[in-house]
């Protein structure tokens, strides 16, 4: 069996090199009910190169530590205390980086349209060909480590977001709305002379070489021009 791929190095892009996420083994969780199932999806994915951890409910898995590398959880959708459904709202939030693929012994539509509709990357029904359950996972870990390393470099820029001053921060947002210079000054009740060291100071921290890489990263911070 061909061992399954991860994904590819991280991409570059608005000037900034997208670091890779910390340095860990992709790791597959289950979380099944039925004993036969956990071990026989345990040896598989073991066997495919990644590390699996099982659990026989939502509980069990829910008081488990978040793992930091590129993850994927195999879910079955009936389990006895919360079932698969209601875990995936569960994590919905904290555990975004983790995509989910739902396996059932008794699917039906409702079911898989609103598991897909909140996030899941598939819907298997058992019985089903080991060749789909791993083309499935190499694609979600492909997924978890491209959410990783978006969240590693959007942190980056927060990081030097946060190293500026004050005035830097106004100088910043009003530069991005599309103010120039002398505008800027009059804003801030500065000289047209002190915004330009104030905006090349924040070029310079932000690491951007044009006002288009600046806006862009104002945007990925999801901050609005000023007013």
């Amino acid at each position: 069996m061909q061992r399954p791929m991860n994904a590819p190095a991280s991409q570059t892009g608005t000037g900034i090199r997208r670091p890779s996420p910390p340095d860990a083994a992709p790791t597959v969780y289950v979380v099944d009910d039925d004993t036969s199932v956990r071990e026989s999806l345990e040896g598989l994915i073991e066997i495919s190169g990644w590390s699996a951890r099982v659990f026989a409910s939502a509980t069990d898995f829910l008081g488990s530590p978040p793992g930091r590398g590129p993850s994927c959880l195999v879910l079955d959708v009936g389990l006895p205390d919360l079932n698969g459904l209601d875990l995936q709202d569960r994590i919905a939030g904290e555990r975004a980086d983790m995509p989910i693929i739902f396996i059932t012994g008794s699917g039906d539509v409702p079911t898989s349209v609103r598991a897909m509709k909140a996030g899941a990357t598939e819907f298997l029904t058992k019985p089903f060909g080991e060749d789909v359950l791993l083309a499935a996972i190499g694609a979600a870990l492909e997924r978890s480590q491209a959410i990783l390393g978006e969240q590693t470099a959007l942190q980056v820029i927060r990081d030097r977001r946060a190293s500026l001053s004050r005035r830097e921060c106004e100088v910043m947002d009003l530069v991005v709305s599309g103010l120039l210079n002398k505008q800027v000054g009059g804003e801030l009740g500065i000289s047209e002379i002190t915004v330009k060291a104030h905006r090349g100071r924040v070029m310079e921290k932000m690491q951007v070489r044009s006002l288009a890489d600046l806006v862009r990263l104002s945007e990925r911070l999801g901050l609005h021009p000023a007013a």
